[in-house]
């Protein structure tokens, strides 16, 4: 059930308080003294929703009376350097934070069928999805399991967060690949905004069958662009089961859904401290391509773009083959032989399908420290890093339609990852 639900814009002292509230329901709802505490926290990629200083303060609360643990809900990302958990949970030791390695650390436990699978893909998608987590979630005991995550528009599950916490950040390989190829079978405009997609159902299946036994809760924020073009939380939503995602879901609907005319040109920014590859990065084109005219063109300004995927072997995958296509990575797939890199990394293969402007829009990168050739290498066009912020400084661009001294017409969006642009006959 939700137990609270704020829908108003709050300052981060407000958020805080909602913190501790939440921190006082669990010990009703869940378990009055908690032995041991499990924080569930989202990457450093989604640190400006204010998930850290979140879960710093659940830290703070519990860890008076309770040994408590984080694990940031990595999936198949990089693991946070101790610099960077330092910059996003604060105070929180070094050796109380758990790396995830979807790897190593898995355990299966069960499996989404084939048949509910292929019925609410609408025949797309014909396997069945290994349900593989992190052992430490059934191999340790845990009093209290909060998760903590912002609910904001996603290219997979619809809208980010609540058990994808579990499935992707906390998930196996086998079940990261299997999920996010049926995904990308079911087409990403498919998915974008919408509050149950084909791979939520069976999530939403694979928590029922599953956790039911886990000792968890969520707290999720919302976040939106006030007048003032500042992005602030507008709304915070606790509870312990889906309905408490479907709130949180339903606002971010309402508020981060832009609705624009079809965009000829659009400059979106990157931040240098969140998004180190494209991996990641490619999250501009996944919230803007609903919003593109054909024959437009996307630039993304980069800073802090190093590599391509977060791993070597996806890095060299993408390297491989390039952002081509639906019609070429399937083709590509279902010529692989079982053992051969596009099936043994199919969750690479559907970045590659998501990542790709179908041939509608071109795709440009201004990127930090990736050189020409090898943006061009993956079928994206390069803008050198240093001309493309003098002549689009995002200081001195406000998110929306802007004109520049020379009359080009630009839309500017700050922080894509926030939102999702898209026209009227698309939504």
């Amino acid at each position: 059930m939700i137990w609270f639900q704020e829908d108003r814009s709050l300052r981060r002292d407000e958020v805080i308080g909602l913190a501790v509230k939440f921190a006082e329901f669990a010990r009703e709802q869940i378990c009055r003294n908690p032995k041991r505490v499990l924080l569930l926290p989202p990457d450093i990629t989604r640190a400006h929703s204010g998930a850290g200083y979140i879960t710093e303060e659940l830290y703070k609360i519990f860890s008076k009376t309770s040994d408590v643990v984080l694990i940031p809900t990595l999936g198949q990302h990089v693991p946070h350097t101790p610099e960077q958990n330092r910059w996003m949970f604060g105070s929180v030791p070094e050796e109380k934070i758990y790396k995830h390695d979807w790897r190593a650390d898995s355990k299966r436990i069960g499996e989404v069928p084939a048949d509910f699978v292929k019925e609410v893909s609408g025949g797309r998608a014909d396997w069945s999805i290994p349900v593989v987590l992190n052992r430490r979630l059934f191999d340790e005991r845990w009093d209290l399991i909060l998760n903590i995550g912002h609910v904001v528009p996603h290219e997979v599950l619809g809208f980010a967060n609540h058990n994808k916490n579990y499935f992707i950040g906390l998930g196996g390989k086998d079940m990261i690949c299997a999920s996010h190829l049926m995904a990308a079978c079911c087409g990403i405009e498919n998915n974008l905004g919408v509050l149950t997609t084909p791979l939520r159902a069976c999530y939403n299946k694979a928590e029922a069958d599953f956790l039911g036994s886990l000792p968890d809760a969520y707290l999720q924020v919302v976040m939106a662009y006030d007048e003032g073009g500042e992005l602030v939380h507008t709304g915070v939503y606790a509870g312990d089961d889906v309905e408490t995602y479907l709130a949180a879901a339903k606002a971010s609907q309402r508020q981060n859904i832009t609705i624009v005319p079809p965009l000829k040109k659009v400059v979106a920014v990157m931040q240098g401290d969140e998004f180190y590859s494209t991996w990641v990065a490619n999250k501009a084109i996944y919230r803007t391509r609903k919003a593109m005219a054909d024959g437009g063109e996307l630039l993304i300004i980069a800073p802090g773009l190093k590599r391509f995927g977060e791993q070597t072997e996806i890095d060299n995958l993408i390297r491989k083959y390039g952002y081509i296509g639906t019609e070429k990575v399937m083709k590509l797939y279902r010529e692989c032989p079982e053992d051969g890199d596009l099936k043994d990394l199919a969750v690479g293969t559907a970045h590659l399908i998501h990542g790709s402007s179908e041939g509608r829009f071109k795709i440009t990168y201004a990127p930090g420290h990736i050189s020409k050739q090898d943006i061009n290498l993956v079928n994206f066009e390069y803008a050198d890093y240093n001309e493309t912020i003098k002549r689009y400084d995002p200081s001195k661009l406000k998110n929306g339609f802007n004109i520049l001294p020379d009359g080009e017409e630009i839309y500017f969006i700050s922080t894509p990852s926030a939102g999702l642009w898209s026209t009227k006959d698309k939504i």
